[in-house]
Order: C-alpha cells, then sequence, then structure tokens
C-alpha cells in the first residue's frame, strides 16, 4: 500500500476516512471478530509495529527505563520517545489500553485451574504432571473435601 501524506488531504477527505476507520473498530464486539479484522486491515509487520509500540507503553508506564526497554525490544530510543510523548501529552488511550489488557489478562488467569503454578519438583507439582500415579490419592483427597 502506498503511504498518503495527511497534509496533501483536504480536511473533510480526512476527516472521512478517519471516521470510517474508527466506526468500523468501534462496531466489532467481540476479541475474535477484532482480531479477524485487524488481520484482514493490516500486514504482519504492520500488527507486530503497533503491538510493540503498545509493550513499550505498557513498560513505561510501569517504569522500565529507556536503556531495558531498547534493549530487550531492539528498538530505537526515538522510537520510545515518540511513544513516552504520547503517553504524556495524548489522549489517555494507551493508558485505556495498557489498564484493559492487564485486567484483562488477570481475568484470564483467575478462571484457569490450569493456571495454578506449584512448585518445580514439589509433591503438589509431581501430582499435577502425572495425575494417574496420584489417581487414588486424587480421588481420596477429592471425597475427603466433598465430606465437609
Amino acid at each position: 500500500m502506498s503511504k498518503v501524506n495527511p497534509r496533501a488531504l483536504d480536511s473533510d477527505s480526512k476527516m472521512k476516512y478517519l471516521d470510517l476507520l474508527w466506526t468500523s473498530i468501534a462496531q466489532l464486539e467481540t476479541r475474535e471478530e477484532t482480531k479477524h479484522f485487524f488481520k484482514d486491515l493490516l500486514s504482519e509487520s504492520e500488527a507486530i509495529m503497533l503491538a510493540r509500540r503498545i509493550e513499550i507503553a505498557k513498560r513505561l508506564l510501569e517504569g522500565e527505563s529507556y536503556d531495558n526497554i531498547a534493549a530487550d525490544l531492539k528498538v530505537g530510543k526515538d522510537t520510545i520517545g515518540r511513544v513516552q510523548r504520547w503517553l504524556t501529552s495524548g489522549f489517555g488511550g494507551y493508558e485505556k489500553a495498557v489498564n484493559g489488557f492487564k485486567k484483562e489478562v488477570g481475568r484470564r488467569f483467575s478462571n484457569s485451574s490450569k493456571t495454578i503454578k506449584n512448585e518445580p519438583y514439589s509433591f503438589n507439582w509431581i501430582k499435577q504432571k502425572y495425575p494417574l500415579h496420584f489417581l487414588l490419592f486424587n480421588l481420596l483427597s477429592s471425597n475427603k473435601g466433598s465430606k465437609k
């Protein structure tokens, strides 16, 4: 896709195109619909580029240093600086997205019983890893809990 210089467009055209984009995104209801829309809309590299900006914003909001972010994500400090400027003088979209992401991840992990991590090689870890070896033990312990 060829690049468009936004300064070369008249304000009506700009408004029409941006309204089409925002309205298209706003009418999506589920995560799956949103994912499919962006997979159709963006190339893989464009999607990754946008996701990395969100990751930069997340790390900046967590107080991580420019040097750590640049080294971990292999991005330039000018990119980090741009995201920082958007965080400080933007419209609050990054903060809302990052906070929403944290809530969603927390919700997913709290609803999933598989996310309970036991210390590696502990008794509970071994029971979880080899449930058939502990079948009788697990049946007895589940019956004990149901008698309460």
